[in-house]
């Protein structure tokens, strides 16, 4: 996996889980999604690229 892909994947993630900690804590349940939302856009992100490393070797 590329060092700045992978990086941001890991930042979206801590970002979405943040935000949805966040949004739980104060009752924002529109928060709360958006940081779901977050953190399923890191997790594709991280999953592709573990795939083109697969086929890349």
């Amino acid at each position: 996996m590329s060092g700045k892909q992978k990086t941001k994947a890991k930042g979206e993630q801590a970002k979405g889980k943040a935000k949805e900690a966040i949004g739980r804590t104060v009752g924002n349940e529109r928060l709360e999604a958006e940081g779901r939302a977050e953190q399923a856009k890191g997790d594709a992100r991280g999953a592709k690229e573990k795939a083109k490393d697969v086929f890349k070797h």
